[in-house]
């Protein structure tokens, strides 16, 4: 299912922590502007940013956790979700 799920500057910082990426190399792999990636992560810009940085986070092997009373997260997707 691709519904659209808006990440959070929080989730950015996670899940390029998670990859061990700066700045400057998921602009390179995305193709965002490093300012536009700054934005992101401070929680601002277009749903349009969110949306592709979401989209090529996925693509890497990470998964999104909505906020649901634990606060929200990024994790490494487990071998029984990489069918879906």
């Amino acid at each position: 299912m691709n519904e659209f799920k808006k990440i959070s500057g929080d989730q950015v910082r996670m899940a390029k922590g998670a990859l061990g990426m700066t700045n400057p190399q998921l602009a390179a792999e995305t193709g965002l502007h490093r300012n536009t990636i700054n934005r992101a992560e401070k929680g601002e810009g277009k749903l349009a940013t969110f949306d592709h940085l979401r989209r090529y986070f996925e693509g890497e092997g990470l998964e999104f956790i909505p906020e649901n009373g634990g606060g929200s997260g990024v994790r490494f997707k487990s071998k029984a979700n990489d069918s879906e």
